[in-house]
């Protein structure tokens, strides 16, 4: 998978989370949860974005990082949606599994950046 298409897909991921938080209940949980969960999903595919701007390994490295941690942030709010009952867990099984992929690839993304980063 290419950039651009880790972008789309990023972006897909973040327009899905827009739908599931527009379907939360309206009640102060679901307020807060689906602000929490939204904030971070929406900042994989932004923060992505900028470091396919960045001028330096170092600031790439910084950036994806944050892009790590935020889709590690989201995949706790889309747990907490599910095993509090908010959601049913088949309901989000999908987004919690793409959630995870998108983990594993900036882990792995982070990484390897790391370790070239040495060599230089």
């Amino acid at each position: 998978m290419d950039s651009k298409e880790l972008a789309q897909r990023t972006k897909q991921f973040s327009l899905r989370v827009v739908r599931l938080v527009s379907a939360l209940p309206r009640n102060r949980v679901g307020d807060v949860l689906g602000r929490q969960v939204l904030r971070s999903a929406t900042s994989i595919g932004a923060n992505y974005r900028e470091a396919l701007r960045v001028t330096s390994r170092k600031h790439f490295l910084s950036t994806i990082s944050i892009v790590l941690r935020e889709a590690d942030e989201t995949l706790y709010w889309l747990e907490l949606l599910a095993e509090s009952g908010i959601v049913k867990m088949e309901l989000l099984q999908d987004l919690i599994d793409e959630n995870k992929q998108l983990v594993s690839i900036f882990a792995a993304t982070v990484k390897t950046t790391r370790r070239n980063s040495t060599k230089s």
